[in-house]
């Protein structure tokens, strides 16, 4: 799990993000992380943890409680760790210059649809069945964050670029049948929300048609 894609794209001496340093891998809780970016684009960036690094995808509509909804996910370089606390402004002309702020956050086990224990809890199983939904495109979890909670998957689509994935929610009690906005579940005060209030185009103001003279 290099970092070096991360390091190349970053100078740490104009932005304040975390420089790429793997921490050692211990036995606790594993954690995922979900940050709302205004860069060029608003989007979303799904980051779970695994072998001390966030294995990182762009979600450009943000996840979703509904089962229904496929968003396109992204798998873009691995992050480091202490990228999970990560929220502020990088600045104009870095990668990904924007705003970043924290949407959700919490742990998350493994799912296994074929085990006698459908969640897995114990480090080392769940890290191994990790890898393998990795290596096949197919990777079950449980989230237990603030928002976002149950089962998901995130499964690589096929005949395409590998880096395309779709990430899915799975019917269970925290699922949701009516349509799920991510947007509208964000603070009104929030960095990214008071920029976008305050850098709304304006509204284009409609001309009343042109009388005809008659001579």
């Amino acid at each position: 799990m290099s970092l070096a894609t991360y390091n190349d794209k970053r100078n740490f001496k104009q932005t304040s993000e975390p420089s790429g340093k793997k921490p050692e891998v211990s036995d606790e809780n594993l954690v995922f992380v979900i940050q709302r970016h205004k860069a060029s684009h608003l989007h979303y960036d799904f980051r779970l943890e695994l072998d001390g690094v966030l294995k990182s995808w762009a979600v450009p509509k943000g996840p979703s409680l509904n089962p229904t909804d496929k968003r396109l996910a992204m798998m873009v370089e691995d992050h480091p760790y202490d990228y999970k606390d990560f929220a502020g402004v990088i600045p104009e002309g870095n990668y990904g210059a924007g705003i970043v702020e924290i949407w959700d956050n919490g742990t998350y086990d493994a799912v296994d649809e074929k085990g006698p224990e459908r969640i897995v809890t114990e480090y080392a199983k769940k890290v191994k069945l990790l890898h393998a939904g990795i290596e096949a495109g197919n990777l079950k979890f449980k989230l237990r964050g603030k928002k976002l909670k149950g089962e998901f998957a995130l499964v690589r689509l096929k005949g395409s670029d590998s880096n395309s994935w779709l990430l899915v929610k799975h019917r269970d009690d925290f699922a949701v049948n009516e349509p799920y906005n991510s947007e509208e579940d964000t603070p009104k005060n929030s960095p990214i929300n008071k920029w976008l209030a305050e850098n709304k185009p304006e509204k284009l103001v409609k001309k009343k048609p042109r009388t005809l003279r008659t001579h």
